[in-house]
């Protein structure tokens, strides 16, 4: 009855109550609504604030999480899904209550209202413990996705950096390196050059993480051009990894027809040789090539000479010295045996004496035990020379000046004025086998048909200009001015598996490394220059004409350079460099394991000495032969470290510009299989089978040239070593006196050595300063980090909870355990400075691992008495002042006039001997006074200037 009235009411539009309660309804309705409104304001106002406030934590830093989501950042990812949660939840919230504001409640009886409540509050309550639970799941998958995404990256420094590196290079991959460069010819200006210079660019491409690069083509910039120029010289300014190609323009020259004959008096020949090597597919490499580059002699000159021949044993000066007081050398050919030193001098040896042509051969007398005659197979059956092979090599004077020798002192351009070239002979020479040294050697035998014959030698070779191409990426660091040079030349003669490919190859495992630290969010210290040679094999062409283009650059911006050559040619290792740097090498290296020994490091092997001493029990090597091979070991300083002469591309950066350089790699010995130097026998076959199976030594050098790379780039302090090269120095002066006294020269030396010992003075308190600038940066790195734990401890406490709460729910969670990294930010403030960048780059490679925002030291300082960050500052200074007085030490041996009769040498301390190429005289200015010249009013200037360099030295470098 009921039912059916009220439904009668409204359909006739009649209220359910009196007139008087319907309109205290309708009141009571427009005062909730009111109050609607003014929640409604509230709740909007209160979401624009936060809104406001979201945008203005999130927009300066917009750039920054775009390319954290590029690049996946982990805090960013992190960041950008609370924030989603947030507000989702936030408006889940809103809704909840705006739509219990609204709820109708006027035509609800008054008895059932608080019923009616209480039902809205369990609603309310339930929907905010489900937004709770979807915050938690959706946050836990972000996490997981995250996670996965990132396998929980954390950026490494310091130690965990070098960990992170020396993971990276092996032999695998070495080897498969190796195969790409090694199985090709690829002599300087060929088509097969340029094809490795687009490969070596690929590499650093892919490993750096150069992304969106044009074609290889639109990155060869012609040497001297505007974007050849922009290259190199912005490289300050450089803020991502790039790379590209310099093309230079030596004049060099290419084989044409060689003959070598004995000829009778009327010239009818009586003996032609074969001046090819020969392989069978034993090597299928050397095989294939055998004479795709014709056995020659690069920068040699042609001409067509017949004379007899003469034998100079190792054409030493000596030997040469030794052969005038016997017979007469004008007009003859003389027939020199390979070592000692560098092949053109023994052709300017025998040029000065009126010799008409050198003929250079390989002789088995200088492999050691590893012959025929200890019961050894001639590879490619075993480890003994192949009766065949030839060395291939440059003939150019090489103490004389390196580089185009057309250009002396300046860079190669296309257009530049060239000049006839003085480091080059006038007579022509060519490199010949064993095999054709002993058919020669039968004009030379008693009783021979042949005695007394004479020899017919023809060199035609095409000489002119041919474009060489350096390939060179940059990996730019915090301090962007301060550049680490790291070298290999990657021409070759013909395949060059040891020289240069072994080396090649290494530096691929260091790029690798360094490409594994750059994905990880890794940044240098300092910035980083690779570089890949070219015509290194002609006289270190590439790196001069690029050393003389840069000059001014290289002064102002490398703190050094490290070179690598051949890395495996044989078992010992090999340990070159400045004195500052010998400590240095010597360390890390001793850091290091034996590539085949488990028991020993790396620096162990500078000992070892081979395992081939001959089958037939019967071993005889000459004093002669020990004492030539022993002379690239001369000179080693009680460290261990030899003093760099030339032969490599560390030439224009140390003796040129006072660059403090190194060199190293392990080397042949007299017991190692024999390593065919310059060629078609210098194969991948030969290098896998019989140099170093599983290229374990390729991989020790790349870790030892990268643990050096990444200490010079990282290291906020350089390791240089002032002392050191102080009494160095004292040692090179001890050995001139007593080159003077045997030469009975009236020399006083009184004033020279009272400047040597200042140098040791102000070295001494040098570096005194240096390990106290670091202790300051460790202290302060060490004090701001325990300020900094405790909210650090606070975090990890959230998290911990947090997880606890997720498994109470049977959710999955992890937090960091007591001392696990967090996640860091290596980003810089907006507005940052290159002072700041210096500060935040030396605290991350310092050892500071928390979130790192320059802006919080700041604010930091402002609750104490004093800046964190000003005082940071100030021992950047201090450490920087302290890096550029010990680099002006290596520097400060830099004379404008250089050293007389080769004045683009201009490093008075060291340089490569005069007739020697690659070994290195010290004080050799000084010293070629007494020893060649035997002028003592000549050594008496030279010490002068010496004293007055050194004087300079100590001026500079004083604290």
């Amino acid at each position: 009855m009921g039912v059916e009235k009220a439904v009668d009411a409204q359909q006739h539009h009649e209220p359910l109550l009196p007139l008087p309660t319907q309109t205290r309804f309708v009141s009571a309705r427009m005062e909730r609504i009111r109050r609607l409104l003014v929640v409604s304001t509230a709740l909007t106002a209160s979401s624009i604030v936060l809104a406001v406030q979201l945008w203005s934590d999130f927009s300066p830093n917009l750039n920054a999480v775009i390319q954290a989501l590029k690049d996946h950042s982990r805090e960013e990812l992190d960041r950008l899904g609370c924030i989603a949660i947030l507000l989702v939840y936030y408006i889940l919230v809103v809704g909840i209550i705006v739509w219990f504001k609204i709820w109708p409640t006027g035509g609800v009886a008054p008895e059932n209202r608080s019923h009616g409540k209480r039902h809205l509050g369990w609603l309310v309550a339930s929907l905010i413990y489900m937004t709770l639970m979807l915050g938690w799941s959706a946050w836990s998958n972000w996490s997981q996705y995250v996670d996965l995404r990132l396998e929980k990256r954390h950026i490494p420094f310091g130690k965990k950096a070098e960990e992170a590196f020396l993971s990276i290079p092996n032999g695998p991959n070495a080897i498969e390196a190796s195969r790409l460069f090694a199985t090709k010819p690829h002599m300087a200006g060929t088509v097969g050059d340029l094809s490795t210079a687009k490969e070596f660019l690929e590499l650093l491409q892919r490993e750096l993480g150069i992304s969106h690069a044009p074609p290889s083509d639109k990155l060869v910039f012609h040497a001297g051009s505007p974007e050849s120029q922009r290259a190199t010289r912005s490289i300050p300014k450089t803020s991502e990894p790039r790379a590209w190609i310099d093309t230079y323009y030596p004049v060099m020259n290419t084989p044409l027809e060689r003959t070598l004959q004995v000829v009778d008096d009327d010239g009818a020949v009586l003996l032609d040789t074969s001046l090819v090597e020969f392989s069978d597919f034993t090597d299928p490499d050397a095989a294939k090539y055998y004479d795709d580059v014709p056995t020659f002699h690069g920068l040699s000159r042609g001409g067509d000479v017949t004379g007899t021949l003469v034998d100079g044993n190792y054409c030493t000066q000596e030997d040469y010295q030794r052969l005038v007081e016997q017979i007469e050398v004008n007009g003859s050919i003389v027939l020199c045996r390979y070592g000692g030193i560098f092949r053109g001098l023994k052709v300017k040896g025998g040029q000065e004496l009126g010799a008409v042509g050198v003929l250079i051969y390989s002789d088995p007398r200088d492999d050691g035990t590893v012959t025929n005659e200890n019961g050894y197979f001639n590879y490619p059956y075993g480890p003994a020379r192949n009766p065949t092979s030839v060395q291939r090599g440059s003939v150019q004077y090489l103490s004389v000046y390196p580089g185009d020798p057309t250009t002396p002192g300046y860079p190669s351009y296309e257009n530049s004025t060239r000049t006839e070239g003085t480091n080059i002979p006038l007579i022509p020479s060519l490199p010949i086998s064993w095999t054709n040294a002993v058919l020669m050697s039968r004009t030379l035998s008693k009783g021979d048909a042949l005695e007394g014959k004479r020899v017919r030698l023809v060199n035609n070779v095409d000489t002119r200009v041919i474009p060489i191409w350096n390939t060179l990426g940059v990996i730019p660091g915090f301090i962007k001015d301060e550049v680490v040079v790291v070298g290999n030349h990657r021409d070759a003669w013909v395949l060059g598996a040891a020289d240069p490919s072994s080396g090649t190859a290494s530096v691929h495992e260091v790029i690798r490394g360094l490409g594994h630290l750059l994905r990880k969010g890794w940044k240098p210290l300092r910035t980083i220059l690779i570089a890949s040679w070219d015509a290194e094999e002609y006289g270190l062409i590439g790196s001069t004409e690029w050393g003389e283009d840069f000059a001014d650059w290289i002064d102002d911006h490398v703190v050094a350079y490290l070179n690598l050559d051949s890395s495996v040619s044989g078992s010992r290792l090999r340990a070159s460099g400045s004195p500052l740097l010998a400590h240095f090498i010597r360390e890390t290296a001793e850091e290091l394991p034996h590539p085949t020994d488990s028991g020993r490091t790396l620096w162990d092997a500078t000992t070892d000495d081979g395992t081939l001493f001959g089958l037939n029990g019967t071993v005889s090597i000459s004093e002669e032969v020990v004492s030539i091979h022993e002379m690239q070991y001369a000179n080693a300083d009680n460290v261990g470290v030899s003093p760099l002469g030339s032969g490599s591309d560390y030439t224009v950066f140390l003796q040129r510009n006072g660059i403090p350089s190194t060199n190293g790699g392990f080397s042949a010995t007299l017991h190692d299989p024999v390593y065919h130097y310059h060629s078609i026998f210098d194969s991948e076959r030969w290098q896998e089978i019989w140099a170093d199976p599983g290229f374990f030594r390729h991989a020790a050098v790349a870790k030892h040239l990268g643990l050096q790379t990444l200490r010079l780039a990282t290291s906020a302090v350089l390791p240089f070593n002032a002392t050191h090269y102080a009494f160095e120095v004292e040692s090179y002066l001890s050995g001139v006196e007593s080159i003077a006294s045997k030469a009975s020269l009236d020399v006083q030396f009184k004033p020279l050595k009272k400047s040597i010992r200042a140098l040791q003075e102000a070295s001494i308190a040098l570096d005194e300063e240096k390990v106290k600038a670091q202790k300051d940066l460790q202290e302060l790195i060490e004090k701001w980090k325990k300020r900094h734990s405790k909210g650090r401890k606070f975090r990890r406490a959230v998290r911990k909870a947090i997880c606890r709460i997720k498994k109470a729910f049977g959710r999955k969670c992890s937090y960091p355990h007591k001392g696990a990294e967090e996640p860091q930010d290596v980003s810089v403030m907006q507005d940052s400075t290159v002072e700041s960048d210096v500060a935040l780059g030396m605290l991350l490679h310092g050892g500071f691992d928390q979130q790192l925002h320059l802006a919080r030291l700041e604010s930091f300082g402002h609750h104490h008495h004093k800046s964190p960050l000003k005082k940071l500052k100030k021992i950047v200074k201090r450490i920087q002042a302290v890096n550029k007085k010990t680099a002006a030490i290596e520097k400060g041996f830099i004379s404008e006039d250089g050293i007389k009769d080769r004045e683009w040498y201009k490093h008075l301390a060291v340089a490569p001997g005069k007739w020697l190429g690659y070994g290195a005289t010290t004080l050799p200015a000084l010293t070629e006074a007494i020893t060649f010249e035997n002028n003592a009013t000549l050594a008496q200037y030279e010490a002068g200037r010496l004293e007055d360099l050194i004087n300079k030295i100590v001026e500079k470098i004083k604290v």
